[in-house]
């Protein structure tokens, strides 16, 4: 009887998962096995740039939000200054922020009517739209604003590690003749791998699938995976390719989940 009311219990969610995830994506990877489908969305260039677009800004985007994140966590954390604690609860608000939204906003600073080049075309006289910042529908324009908005995904976990840190270990190390940046590699660097691994990693996989923030940048010389799968599905009706695409990129997503995965038991994360 238990079994049986474990069993009944377990059914509807399962149910929900199969009819809202499972069947979508059986459909997706169907019509990806359409004749010749694979071969052609392989043979293509479009196809192989945008996949190595989309590793090579993933991979920097998540490196620089490591390092970033990093950063920003330890002056948070170990630096006493005013107002300390509402970056900290901001951070958390910080999280919930759509992804164009973090554009937009660099679109208004950085853009080619933006409040950077407005300055400059005051104060040179140049033609409005002339200023030196153009970067932004650029590759490094796209990398900026995915740092800008994943930043904070790194730094959350490793708030939350610090703040179990034990003073006293920072104390010993300080009393003992370390400097900051012994201490830092030596105590919290350890300490924080587990919270690096879990943000990274997280970065990583959103990275691979983000397609917001390129479409709002405007860059159309960047063609990611995601933003292919919308080229050949929208603009193309090659539906097809599309779902090439989209298995792909899923594969990709799994394989580096699994790969967290076990990394994080071998750490103890």
């Amino acid at each position: 009887m238990r079994t049986t009311g474990k069993f009944l219990w377990a059914l509807p969610p399962v149910l929900a998962l199969a009819v809202l995830f499972l069947y979508p994506l059986a459909l997706v990877v169907q019509e990806s096995l359409a004749p010749g489908a694979y071969a052609d969305v392989f043979a293509s260039a479009a196809f192989r740039d945008a996949l190595g677009t989309t590793v090579w800004l993933a991979v920097a985007a998540t490196v620089g939000c490591l390092v970033l994140g990093f950063v920003l966590a330890l002056i948070i954390a170990f630096v006493p200054f005013p107002g300390g604690k509402a970056v900290a609860k901001f951070i958390d608000v910080f999280l919930s922020f759509p992804s164009f939204l973090i554009t937009l906003a660099l679109l208004f600073l950085y853009g080619t009517v933006g409040m950077a080049n407005g300055v400059w075309t005051d104060l040179t006289g140049a033609e409005p739209g002339s200023g030196p910042f153009q970067f932004l529908t650029t590759p490094w324009g796209v990398l900026l604003a995915e740092i800008t908005y994943f930043t904070p995904f790194v730094m959350r976990p490793l708030l939350a590690a610090f703040s179990q840190l034990e003073t006293a270990q920072l104390e010993v190390a300080a009393s003992l003749g370390a400097g900051p940046g012994r201490i830092v590699r030596r105590v919290i660097l350890p300490e924080a791998l587990p919270a690096l691994a879990a943000g990274g990693s997280l970065v990583l996989v959103m990275c691979l699938n983000e397609f917001g923030i390129v479409l709002f940048t405007g860059a159309k010389g960047v063609t990611t995976l995601p933003m292919l799968v919308y080229s050949k599905a929208i603009l193309e009706s090659d539906y097809a390719a599309a779902c090439v695409v989209a298995v792909v990129n899923v594969a990709i997503s799994v394989g580096l989940y699994s790969l967290y995965r076990g990394v994080s038991r071998r750490v103890g994360a």
